[in-house]
């Protein structure tokens, strides 16, 4: 009996409605189904009493949700994809995205398009795609590690609150480590580089790429600008402060970094397994989402002077 996954956003009526739908239209064709919310992958927000809340990387998987399983459904927005995408990228499981959201910048589908949809991924006629994800670790004086987490889109590392400038060092790989003085830092992968790095200034760049890319948020040097670097690469960043840090993960949890503990970054083994019901043409979702590419409007032929 073939095996298929449903993760839906509990927030959205229809997500459930539609997460539903689906489970009795599977069941009725003879699949196995695991059924389960989005919420197992927010990692949870921590405070200064509580500052590690922390859940190992291979401890968010759902129950019922494997290596066996052909394919699980993901019915909500951009964060319920980001959430999924920590779910189910340790065991392999490729996912189908539908948006139920407002953006949908990482969905392939919407409501309305599943029946069609859920014809042509159940006879198993799609693409996969595959996207790099980050392995993020905290670590206590470089050795106990406090927390860690999957990332598809980008690690935001700052001060409370974020206007409070702040001195970071900084070093990728085996290069010299630098000193950046600014709000805050980021490093995104690919993914999220159409993100929170492409509001502060940093450049779009496409998902087959092998690279990550760290980008100041507001620096305090006009030196200070995006670095894009291969992601072979490892990033270990501290603090040149005695303040505590707050880190992001993908804009819905983190943990509190202090003066002696370090962030370390790089490329997962795992990664997000996106089903493509045709060839990825990322330029069209960028026209599409963020209006990349359109023409300029005409110019009059001739203008009248005063």
């Amino acid at each position: 009996m073939p095996k298929a996954g449903i993760i839906y956003n509990d927030v959205k009526p229809i997500a459930g409605r539609v997460a539903n739908e689906l489970k009795d239209k599977l069941i009725a064709a003879g699949w196995e189904v695991c059924v389960t919310t989005g919420i197992g992958g927010i990692l949870g927000y921590s405070n200064p009493e509580s500052p590690v809340c922390h859940t190992p990387i291979e401890g968010l998987t759902p129950p019922g949700f494997d290596a066996e399983m052909k394919f699980a459904i993901v019915l909500g927005g951009d964060g319920t994809v980001l959430a999924a995408s920590r779910l189910v990228a340790p065991c392999g499981v490729p996912i189908l995205t539908v948006n139920t959201g407002h953006m949908g910048f990482l969905t392939e589908a919407y409501v309305n398009q599943l029946p069609l949809v859920m014809e042509q991924v159940m006879a198993g006629k799609y693409e996969i795609e595959e996207r790099a994800m980050l392995a993020v670790k905290v670590l206590r004086r470089g050795k106990s590690v406090l927390w860690e987490a999957l990332c598809l889109n980008e690690m935001v590392l700052h001060r409370e609150p974020l206007t409070c400038m702040c001195h970071f060092e900084i070093a990728v790989g085996h290069h010299a480590p630098v000193d950046i003085a600014a709000d805050g830092v980021i490093v995104s992968t690919p993914t999220g580089s159409t993100a929170y790095s492409l509001s502060a200034g940093g450049p779009v760049v496409t998902p087959g790429v092998p690279v990550l890319q760290l980008v100041p948020i507001c620096p305090h040097s006009l030196a200070s600008r995006a670095l894009v670097f291969a992601d072979t690469e490892t990033v270990t960043i501290s603090s040149a402060s005695t303040d505590r840090l707050v880190m992001v993960v993908d804009g819905n949890a983190g943990c509190y970094v202090f003066p002696e503990d370090q962030v370390q970054l790089g490329r997962s083994q795992y990664s997000a397994r996106f089903i493509r019901l045709q060839s990825p043409e990322f330029f069209r979702i960028l026209r599409e989402k963020l209006g990349w590419g359109l023409p300029h409007i005409a110019k009059p032929t001739s203008v009248e002077l005063p």
